[in-house]
């Protein structure tokens, strides 16, 4: 350090280094210092000033307010004394940054701080307020929390050095879909990749089988997710309800989806008289615990095992995830649930890696008997079956939908072919956690494909902000669009008619001939979906101590090709252009059939080592 640094505290932030310093010169001009520093250690340095010689916060808020332009429509300025930050949310982030961050380099000059602009949503999102008020709350937690993480990673091995060794357990989604749980041990590391549920199974197969002798909460270092979607993200509150205190990875928008999501799991249980396996609190502890990385964002997270993260293509902030293990001694890459395709929304999933000795993929469509559209032929057959129903019939149109991607794909395709006067206008109606997973999209556009994002930066054109869209939010209202005599399209969650409003107005319609659900959405084995997929046409729901029968009139339609999954055809394509070439691949999320379908033919036309595990086996990598 130079002698008149005058550094007051060195902390980790996980796995960056933050140095605090009394030299207020030192901190707006530290010569060429950081980068020589970042060139010997390798390691992120980031230098702020001590507390102590801070401009104090009402002077720096009325600074900076003077700064930023009004075009800025700066919505809140939170300040972060523990860290130095300041926290600037506005809903045009680049006026607020300046050109070549100017504005953001004038308020550090000014006022010791150092500034971080977040987006304000487009749709009010009092979730996000609420997950931003909990960081800024426990700040003094977070600081802690973020030094600890680091300690472990730097402080030494604390198993010390063994034989090296990689082995990779199953303990959720092996020849099934659903409750996604693998545990990647190595003698330094216990590293979870997704802790799910499956909301379509009995209590017994709901759970990850975290009852398995090798997994052992307290000696978990890490735990990572790849997606929002509750078959991935679902238990995790229940970590931390158990008493794990360690981070969790994931991007910024699948933080924000998954504390959403596993609220509503509390909501339905309680709805369905269930004891919820975790709180509110829970949830909290989870958002407290989370260290969000952007696209190809390396970090170390335990002393052998660091991970980036790749765009899958999924859902939104949707992750293929890479682990480089043991100072060079393996990479794996695992999938998520990933889609090789350019959508509506998102880029087609990466397929470039800088080393991949390993692969785990979902199989997810993983058969050649499934014959899956194109998005393109998904479109036309969607406009038909829409023009028929509105048109002719004067019905409504139900589709139930994931509350995350499904459902923003279909508000984007319908708006687009309203406006082009493919279809009639007529309202959509947005129900259960479509109106809130929606408005966390708008903050996040830059995870969006360069169309999307176009169109949500020019405000005037974005498509969630379109008036065809109209939010249902209470019980009186929803009742209002069942009675209605006019045609309409009703977008509800869940995807697979397990509960949630599409359920509700599953029962109210099921009955009218006139009206039609069409399903886009993969229907797990024993969902209501994959009944009704199936034929099934008279069904049972228990009404109080009674069960009532409903005689299914509805005009069923199954439109496949919106899928966020890769098609089997997809699958095979994307393997064939990984670069570089794995020498093993590991099919999970895939029914038993499917798995086994994809190793074999894999195996056969790729001469690729292929495995298609069952639960509770491990597969040793090295």
């Amino acid at each position: 350090m130079p002698k008149d640094a005058d550094v007051s505290e060195a902390l980790f932030e996980g796995a960056n280094i933050v140095l605090y310093t009394k030299n207020s010169n030192f901190f707006l001009d530290n010569g060429s210092f950081v980068k020589n520093a970042v060139d010997d250690v390798k390691k992120r340095i980031e230098i702020r000033c001590d507390q102590n010689i801070l401009l104090p916060v009402e002077q720096s808020e009325k600074l900076i307010k003077e700064i930023l332009p009004e075009e800025a429509k700066v919505d809140n300025i939170i300040f972060d004394p523990q860290r130095s930050l300041v926290f600037i949310e506005a809903e045009k982030p680049g006026l607020a940054i300046g050109k070549n961050g100017d504005l953001l380099k004038e308020i550090r000059k000014k006022t010791y701080w150092v500034p971080l602009v977040k987006r304000t949503p487009s749709i009010r999102s009092p979730l996000i307020e609420n997950i931003r008020a909990v960081l800024y709350e426990n700040n003094d937690y977070r600081k802690k929390f973020l030094n600890k993480a680091g300690k472990r990673i730097y402080d030494g091995w604390i198993r010390g050095k063994k034989e090296q060794w990689i082995r990779l357990s199953f303990l959720g989604s092996a020849r099934e879909v659903g409750r996604s749980c693998y545990l990647l041990q190595t003698p330094e590391s216990r590293v979870l990749l997704e802790c799910g549920l499956n909301a379509a199974a009995n209590d017994e197969n709901a759970f990850p089988i975290l009852e398995a002798p090798e997994f052992d909460i307290n000696a978990l270092d890490a735990v990572i997710i790849s997606h929002s979607h509750i078959d991935h993200v679902g238990c995790l509150p229940f970590l931390y309800k158990m008493g794990y205190k360690g981070p969790v990875y994931m991007t910024e928008p699948v933080r924000d989806v998954s504390a959403l999501l596993t609220l509503d799991c509390i909501v339905v249980s309680q709805r369905e008289g269930k004891e919820p396996i975790y709180g509110s609190s829970d949830v909290k502890e989870m958002v407290k615990h989370t260290i969000c990385l952007g696209y190809e964002e390396v970090t170390d997270i335990t002393p052998d095992v660091r991970l980036t993260f790749y765009n899958a293509g999924h859902t939104l902030g949707s992750c293929i995830v890479h682990l480089h293990i043991g100072n060079g001694l393996h990479n794996l890459v695992f999938t998520g649930d990933f889609n090789y395709e350019n959508s509506n929304l998102l880029n087609a999933a990466q397929t470039r890696f800088p080393r991949a000795e390993t692969v785990m993929m979902e199989a997810t469509y993983g058969t050649r008997k499934e014959e899956i559209p194109t998005r393109s032929e998904a479109e036309e057959l969607l406009i038909n079956l829409v023009n028929e129903t509105i048109n002719n019939d004067k019905g409504k149109v139900l589709m139930p939908v994931l509350g995350v991607g499904r459902s923003q794909e279909m508000m984007v395709v319908l708006e687009r072919v309203m406006r082009e006067g493919k279809i009639p206008k007529v309202p959509i109606y947005l129900q259960g956690m479509v109106w809130d997973v929606t408005a966390i999209h708008t903050a996040y556009p830059d995870f969006f494909s360069a169309q999307v994002k176009k169109q949500i930066f020019q405000n005037e054109s974005n498509p969630f902000l379109s008036e065809i869209f109209k939010r249902v939010a209470s019980q009186k209202e929803m009742k209002q669009v069942i009675e209605s005599k006019e045609p309409c399209i009703i977008l509800a969650t869940s995807g697979m008619l397990t509960g949630g409003a599409s359920l509700l107005y599953f029962k109210a319609l099921a009955e009218n001939p006139k009206n039609r659900l069409i399903l886009t959405c993969y229907q797990g084995p024993g969902s209501l979906g994959r009944r009704l997929q199936d034929g099934e046409k008279d069904i049972g729901f228990v009404e109080g101590n009674k069960q009532e029968m409903t005689k299914v009139r509805i005009d069923i339609h199954v439109v496949r090709g919106f899928s966020g999954h890769s098609s089997y055809k997809q699958l095979n394509a994307w393997i064939r252009n990984l670069n570089p070439r794995p020498n093993k691949i590991i099919f999970v999320h895939a029914e038993a059939s499917r798995a086994l379908e994809m190793a074999s033919h894999v195996y056969k036309t790729q001469k690729i080592e292929t495995v298609a595990p069952k639960n509770l086996e491990v597969i040793r990598l090295r």
